[in-house]
């Protein structure tokens, strides 16, 4: 996804980076190279179960405080 801006007549140099910093950011290219700026691993299976059980675990465990009132 290219980004075009060209020059008008008359326009500084300041106004014309100005425009191209503007356009850059509300098109998204900037957040999207952040992102994939580093490789994320996808975790396995086994990985996303026990991530999971323990995401249920802890909430099941908020619940259980704040039924009690200590949370």
């Amino acid at each position: 996804m290219a980004i075009s801006i060209k020059k008008r007549d008359g326009e500084s140099v300041s106004s014309l980076i100005y425009r191209f910093s503007k356009r850059v950011q509300q098109s998204g290219v900037l957040k999207e190279a952040r992102a994939r700026r580093f490789n994320k691993r996808t975790p396995n299976k086994r990985g996303r179960r026990v991530s999971a059980l323990h995401r249920e675990r802890r909430q099941a465990e908020i619940r259980q405080k704040r039924k009690l009132g200590i949370f």
